[in-house]
């Protein structure tokens, strides 16, 4: 049986996600270092930054483990519009410049 949290995973659920047992273990170090941050620091903002940013490595590696591939977590690429060239005319044919 693999704990998850407060309850148990069965074994055969267990075997067919291999990596289960490593996210389990980032899941609760990432709680730790959140609840630490907290104490420490005694915010609860900085205490969420921390669990989030350590919670996000732990669903990148349940990816990875499940997928073999590592999530994109760049910004999408913004086209920027091309200005025209030359005067532009109105829909009634005015010329604006």
């Amino acid at each position: 049986m693999v704990n998850l949290g407060l309850s148990k995973v069965d074994d055969a659920v267990a075997a067919k996600h291999p990596g289960l047992q490593r996210y389990a273990a980032c899941q609760s170090c990432a709680f730790m270092k959140g609840t630490a941050s907290f104490i420490l620091v005694g915010s609860s903002v900085g205490s969420y930054a921390v669990t989030r940013w350590e919670t996000q490595k732990c669903s990148d590696l349940w990816l990875l483990l499940e997928t073999g591939k590592v999530p994109d977590r760049s910004p999408p690429q913004v086209s920027i519009p091309e200005e025209p060239k030359g005067p532009e005319k109105t829909k009634y044919g005015d010329i604006m410049g």
